[in-house]
């Protein structure tokens, strides 16, 4: 490889280095405005409701994520499921005032089942993780002996 080429790399690397840090920004400042908003929206109401506080939640998990994704460059799946569950939750409180009554059994049901198989999810991540490590890890590893034997 050119000193030419090691040049236009770091450069590459410079520049996807700041679109990821810029997107970050972006996306974490979004995340807290949407929560500010929502949140003087409860207190001009005077009371929050339990969709309200499981949207709270949301976005607490939504900061969370960004947050390790900030500090790690990695995408903590583990997060996602729980804003799913928070989700199904919140939807479940929402809809079940809503629809007729021949569907609170299907809305139920469904909400449950689809809480029970994300919450396998979670096992079975926390136990691959525990068991196996991390895939990036066993790269990063590799990557370092490569250097290490260089």
């Amino acid at each position: 490889m050119t000193d030419f080429d090691k040049k236009v790399q770091a450069v590459g690397y410079r520049l996807i280095s700041l679109f990821h840090y810029l997107a970050l920004f972006c996306i974490g400042s979004t995340i807290v405005w949407s929560a500010v908003y929502e949140y003087s929206f409860m207190v001009k109401s005077g009371h929050a409701s339990l969709e309200d506080i499981l949207l709270l939640f949301i976005y607490l998990e939504l900061g969370a994520m960004v947050g390790v994704y900030f500090r790690t460059h990695r995408l903590p799946v583990q997060f996602l499921i729980y804003i799913a569950i928070t989700a199904l939750s919140r939807h479940l409180v929402i809809d079940v005032q809503i629809v007729k009554d021949e569907f609170h059994l299907y809305l139920l049901l469904s909400s449950v089942f689809a809480i029970l198989m994300l919450s396998g999810a979670i096992v079975v991540l926390s136990f691959a993780a525990r068991r196996y490590g991390c895939p990036d890890d066993l790269n990063n590893t590799t990557e370092q002996e490569k250097t290490d034997v260089e």
